[in-house]
């Protein structure tokens, strides 16, 4: 897993607004809430230990499994399937572990993961850790490297995340939003199927896990349809371009 190269001299222009630590919205973020968790355990335990490979031991693993909460992978369906469950099983635990590294919140010492000062600093800050953490998760990693999947899909985050600020305001739906941006009607039930994949793990994935868009899944009989809906997170903590679009028209 690599962020992506170059972005951080030549960043997009999206800006994130600074939000205050006990701000009620920053508990819709899944990646926030395990960030948290990990920086909170380390500074109780001290540290977590390493594999050989430098992840997180299973014993760890397990306790994260129980404790995230993790949108559509609860304990007990991960743990019915898998007595014994490695990091790279649950991937919101490798990411999370990429990126404390990464932003040198936390630091490989003597086999064991320990905090950085930084990283105590912010066990305690979660609006702090929210801009620091959720830019640098949306904007500058390769989500291609952790869906399994060598596929990107064209375009750029300034673009995707305007769009879906619109498209979206009101609920919409995977399909819809994949048309709105490439002009091809496709859904999983196509033979386009694999760049609705490359969209939706590349783009729409990221923003669930940041918290900024919800999804809905409606089961019919012959087809999934997936609704998406941006969360009070995404209208709270996002200032794009096309905010001026939404704005209601004064009643006259």
């Amino acid at each position: 897993m690599e962020p992506k190269r170059g972005l951080w001299e030549h960043p997009e222009m999206i800006e994130f607004c600074t939000l205050a630590d006990d701000h009620p919205d920053l508990a819709q973020s899944p990646l926030l809430r395990g960030a948290l968790l990990i920086l909170q355990y380390t500074q109780k335990h001290g540290s977590i230990g390493l594999t050989k490979t430098k992840a997180f031991k299973r014993v760890f693993v397990h306790w994260a499994v129980e404790h995230f909460e993790w949108p559509g992978r609860s304990a007990e369906e991960m743990f019915r399937y898998n007595k014994v469950i490695n990091e790279y099983e649950f991937p919101p635990l490798e990411i999370l572990h990429f990126l404390l590294i990464s932003l040198r919140l936390g630091r490989h010492f003597k086999g064991e993961f320990r905090l950085t000062k930084r990283g105590t600093e912010l066990s305690q800050a979660p609006g702090r850790l929210f801009a620091e953490l959720i830019p640098y998760f949306v904007l500058h990693v390769d989500h291609a490297s952790y869906a399994r999947l060598d596929d990107h899909p064209f375009g750029k985050w300034n673009v995707w995340l305007n769009v879906i600020n619109v498209e979206a305001d009101h609920g919409t739906t995977e399909a819809a939003l994949f048309e709105a941006f490439y002009d091809e009607p496709q859904d999983w039930h196509t033979a386009g199927w694999r760049e609705m994949a490359a969209f939706s793990s590349y783009v729409l994935r990221p923003l669930e896990w940041a918290g900024l868009l919800i999804e809905i899944r409606e089961d019919g009989t012959d087809k999934q349809v997936c609704h998406m809906f941006k969360t009070p997170l995404w209208r709270c903590a996002l200032n794009l371009d096309t905010d001026d679009m939404l704005r209601s028209t004064p009643v006259q």
